[in-house]
């Protein structure tokens, strides 16, 4: 048995890259607990393993004393004496109490320590390799799904796809290829849990960086994204090359980068748009395909501001259920009032017609005014006379 323990840790560490060390501490821990159960007592047992031998010593711990209350945790100071004379009270005298079947539990337990090691070890191999992932998108194959999550292997372990994760215009069959995002790998006590998504903006990005090799270089940076999944989204781009036009290198020639990630998100309509750094441009390119006459913004709220629009343009400005306006807004960061053209003249027509009653309203008061105190005057004069 000793043998066989020896190169039975040799192989765990040479395979699985588990430290021999490691495991004996845990298979002596694991000893004296088996020795407990079998024995009824460990409070005062060490178990030590021979790593040359493979041999397994169990010692009981006796401490020096004048007098012996417990005897099988007491050693009277004459008994010690016998033993070494330097012996004093209060030292630690080791004695083997090795049981003659030993060697049978041990081997149990070993065991069984040896395959949690494994089982740890390979959680960890796992956890370390998906935790790389996190952040990045992984092709893995639906195998099936419950009331809470679809579940996608991912080649060592199966991920969840939970509902808030999924695309709204898709529907997941067994054994369907699909792109994931992994936004979060958990290493839980059950092993790692992997969650990936097919919703989230940054699958849009990753997608891109796939897709346009001027976005992974760098050449190209995708400034922000607003994205509703499965229906649309709106990319800001901008370039670091000024001989490069960013919204056309993502579009590629005849559409057909930007056709790829529509493909692949079952035909999730995408407007790609330029950055820029003067807000009310970058605001007027974030609401494509409408065009903007003027961005007007708020004096008491600099994240906020009026956009003009023609009139013909009004409705696609806003968008279906207001949505191109929506990702305008959470794209850009601002919060975007639409108004058309005739709505404005209406507004400042109103403003100006409030301006001119107010000034005639103070004419009147002053009229009043002048009035009452020329009465206050003749009174005052007839009073005189």
């Amino acid at each position: 048995m000793s043998k066989e323990m020896l190169n039975a840790l040799d192989a765990l560490e040479a395979e699985k890259g588990i430290a021999k060390e490691i495991v004996i501490e845990a298979l002596e821990a694991a000893l004296i607990s088996a020795y407990k159960r079998h024995y009824g007592q460990s409070q005062n047992v060490e178990v030590v393993f021979d790593q040359k031998k493979g041999n397994i010593h169990v010692y009981a711990v006796k401490e020096v004393t004048e007098e012996v209350m417990d005897s099988q945790l007491e050693v009277s100071l004459k008994d010690a004496i016998l033993l070494n004379p330097a012996y004093e009270i209060g030292d630690k005298i080791r004695f083997e109490v090795t049981p003659k079947d030993f060697g049978r539990i041990a081997a149990q337990t070993a065991k069984q320590v040896i395959l949690q090691r494994v089982r740890e070890a390979e959680r960890n191999i796992i956890y370390n390799e998906f935790s790389a992932y996190e952040n990045d998108i992984m092709q893995g194959i639906v195998e099936r799904q419950d009331n809470r999550y679809i579940y996608v292997n991912l080649g060592k372990i199966e991920a969840v796809l939970s509902k808030q994760d999924q695309m709204a215009n898709e529907f997941y069959q067994p054994h369907d290829r699909i792109k994931v995002y992994v936004s979060k790998v958990e290493n839980t006590s059950k092993g790692p849990q992997v969650f990936v998504s097919r919703s989230h903006p940054d699958l849009l990005r990753r997608l891109f960086e796939q897709e346009v090799p001027e976005v992974y270089d760098g050449t190209v940076e995708i400034v922000s994204i607003a994205r509703e999944a499965g229906d649309r989204s709106k990319v800001a781009v901008r370039s670091f090359d000024p001989n490069i036009d960013p919204v056309g290198t993502c579009v590629g020639p005849k559409g057909q980068r930007v056709q790829a990630l529509v493909n692949e998100l079952k035909g999730e309509n995408m407007d790609i748009v330029e950055w820029n750094e003067d807000p009310a441009i970058y605001i007027a390119n974030a609401l494509n395909p409408a065009e903007v006459t003027d961005v007007i913004f708020d004096t008491s709220n600099p994240k906020a501001c009026t956009v003009v629009v023609p009139d013909y343009q009004l409705s696609l400005a806003i968008g279906k259920r207001g949505q191109n306006a929506r990702l305008a807004a959470k794209l850009t960061s601002f919060k975007i009032d639409i108004k058309s053209e005739s709505d404005m003249k209406d507004f400042y027509a109103q403003l100006e017609q409030e301006e001119a009653n107010e000034t005639d309203d103070e004419l009147i008061m002053e009229e009043v005014n002048m009035t009452a105190d020329d009465y206050e005057n003749v009174a005052f004069d007839e009073e005189q006379n």
